[in-house]
């Protein structure tokens, strides 16, 4: 059975983060609410708990998961180097809604899909998410929705998606703001905008100069 908790309310908000770390460590899912909208998580070092997010989303390995982290430091455990402007970008905008796309550290073992070597790291803006990332180190967390559907902006609407294939979900209320992060891919010369989102676009230029687009 689905465990959910308000976590409006400071004892369920404590006694869901303990839950939800604990089912992390198991390999297990659980949906959080983050600064953008409602994700669903698992251990990004659990590779089986990957296959089962991807699994619950429809999903396939062509779209490898995200990774959320909770401290800039956990964030430069995973790549090969955040460069001048990773670093630059996550002083600016982390915790927030910038995706960095990063070169990913080759001693790791873990699997997120088909990442051709590189992987998509942010740091949320959202009290709940950090306290949980806090507790599990680093999660692969992908929008809390099945593949082709809205994504979800409140717990309710995740729950209704995914139903049982979730272990907690932390209900922190409606999304406050459900615009998508801005993707940032930072494993070229010159950094592309792979998705336009919650940072302006000439934010980003001033603090890299000059940025690639489609446009």
């Amino acid at each position: 059975m689905s465990r959910r908790y308000d976590c409006a309310n400071q004892g369920e908000r404590v006694s869901g983060l303990i839950d939800a770390a604990s089912v992390v460590r198991r390999g297990e899912l659980v949906v959080l609410p983050t600064d953008t909208v409602y994700g669903i998580g698992a251990d990004a070092f659990t590779p089986s708990a990957v296959n089962a997010l991807l699994d619950a989303k429809g999903r396939g390995r062509d779209m490898p998961v995200p990774v959320l982290v909770g401290t800039v430091r956990a964030a430069n455990a995973l790549v090969e180097s955040l460069g001048t402007h990773g670093q630059d970008l996550a002083d600016a905008f982390w915790p927030g809604p910038l995706t960095l796309i990063l070169r990913a550290n080759r001693s790791l073992s873990w699997d997120l899909g088909d990442t051709k070597g590189t992987v998509a790291v942010r740091m949320p803006l959202h009290p709940v998410a950090l306290d949980l990332l806090k507790e599990t180190g680093p999660m692969a967390v992908s929008s809390a929705n099945r593949s082709g559907a809205s994504p979800a902006t409140t717990a309710a609407e995740a729950e209704e998606q995914l139903g049982e294939s979730v272990a907690v979900y932390l209900d922190g209320g409606p999304c406050a703001d459900n615009v998508p992060s801005t993707i940032l891919d930072l494993t070229t010369a010159v950094p592309r905008i792979l998705r336009k989102g919650a940072i302006p676009t000439d934010k980003l230029r001033g603090v890299v100069g000059y940025l690639a687009t489609d446009e």
